[in-house]
């Protein structure tokens, strides 16, 4: 490709010694820098190519404005408004082919902002004094975010430091030159399921989609799948969402970290896109396995799945509170919604003869979800549990229904995806 445009965003002010640093690195790896100031005080020793004043503008700010209430959040938040905003015109201009971020705790909360202003596929990378930290919430996360820790980063530059951004700047430019944009040659279908030896149904459904002209897009649900689902449904980059494991949302109800935010299960119907949604795996509360569990949660079943999770199962209240969460949820959907609720069971382990199986539990979910959905959502109960192929079968019914009612467009059997 031609010489990939990388914006480079950070304080001048404060850090013109690591941007400038980072800028060669990035024409040493055959880049061409493009620089955008989000200082507030001071001014970079050198002329921006994108100002500090560029930036508020392009967010309906000014620098009276941002400085006026002597508060260093609100003016980083003005900033970061107007650096998302005019890095968004630019990437959609054409004239930037990724960017880079460089910052502490300040630089970190204004990059997410930008990332997330993001389309999939257009290279993130942020270099932060906090990646990866517990600091940073699901939400905030834009899907394909790059990150590495900017260690030695805090003052100046030093042997360490410059380690650190040289491998972001090689990173950076190696993205850009070898990004594979998605083609959308056939509509996209986004799926949410766990591993194979929990749910299945992907198994059965994923051949069956692709025969009708899909690509299926599957998510992990472990906390960022279900947030990469969201923003991309939020982003409606799917024609229809078979929404089947649900985890991430009781974990969040419970308090759990392995979740994807306050959203889940909201943007594709803010979006309008149709949803074919599932309870899998909701009797299940997942959390770090290095961790003990809360103290209200010893008493219950757990299971370590490896040395980073582990899972209890829930109480009849919880399950009942959760399904209470979901008919919520689906009801404020723009477009329309099917259940599909199987009674004999949500996940492999919850069945008889293994670790998870809770009668009790599953009756008082059932119960609570039949109440919960409510029209226009349509409640398919199926006397199955939910990795037999009648699962498979009334989720292929649902959608070549509403292909036929022109509710989900139609697939693309013959078309094939670019290189």
């Amino acid at each position: 490709m031609k010489t990939p445009r990388i914006l480079v965003i950070g304080t001048g002010d404060t850090k013109a010694d690591e941007l400038r640093f980072i800028e060669g690195c990035i024409r040493e790896a055959g880049g061409q820098p493009i620089s955008m100031d989000v200082s507030i005080l001071g001014d970079p020793p050198y002329p921006p190519d994108y100002d500090k004043h560029a930036v508020l503008a392009a967010g309906g700010h000014h620098l009276d404005k941002a400085v006026a209430g002597g508060d260093e959040m609100s003016a980083m938040t003005y900033m970061a408004e107007g650096a998302a905003a005019l890095t968004r015109r630019l990437h959609d201009e054409g004239r930037i082919d990724a960017f880079i971020a460089l910052g502490g705790t300040m630089g970190t909360d204004l990059a997410l902002d930008v990332a997330l202003a993001l389309p999939l596929g257009f290279p993130k990378f942020v270099v932060s004094t906090i990646a990866y930290s517990h600091l940073l919430p699901p939400d905030r996360i834009a899907t394909d975010l790059m990150m590495i820790l900017w260690a030695g980063g805090l003052y100046g530059l030093n042997s360490i430091c410059k380690a650190v951004l040289s491998q972001a700047a090689g990173a950076v430019v190696g993205a850009a030159r070898a990004v594979i944009v998605p083609p959308r040659a056939k509509p996209v279908i986004g799926m949410s399921s766990l591993g194979k030896s929990c749910l299945s149904y992907m198994v059965g459904l994923k051949p069956e989609l692709e025969k009708r002209g899909y690509e299926l897009v599957v998510f992990h649900t472990t906390g960022m799948g279900g947030r990469a689902l969201e923003a991309i449904a939020a982003q409606k980059g799917f024609v229809a969402v078979m929404d089947f494991s649900l985890q991430e949302l009781a974990n969040f109800h419970n308090g759990s970290v392995v979740n994807s935010g306050p959203d889940r299960l909201e943007n594709a119907g803010i979006a309008g896109i149709p949803q074919i949604v599932a309870p899998g795996a909701i009797d299940m509360i997942d959390m770090p396995a290095w961790q003990a569990p809360p103290s209200h949660l010893k008493e219950r079943t757990y299971y370590a799945h490896n040395r980073l999770i582990g899972m209890v199962t829930a109480d009849d209240e919880t399950r009942r509170a959760v399904a209470r969460k979901i008919g919520a949820k689906l009801s404020t959907a723009k477009a329309p919604v099917a259940f599909i609720l199987p009674t004999r069971g949500i996940e492999q382990w919850d069945q008889e003869g293994e670790p998870f199986y809770d009668p009790s539990g599953l009756r008082a979910f059932v119960d609570e979800m039949g109440k919960s959905v409510a029209a226009p959502a349509e409640l398919h109960a199926i006397d199955a549990h939910i990795n037999d192929p009648l699962f498979v079968e009334t989720a292929l019914a649902i959608l070549d229904r509403w292909v036929a009612e022109g509710i989900v467009p139609a697939g693309r059997p013959d078309a094939t995806e670019a290189a």
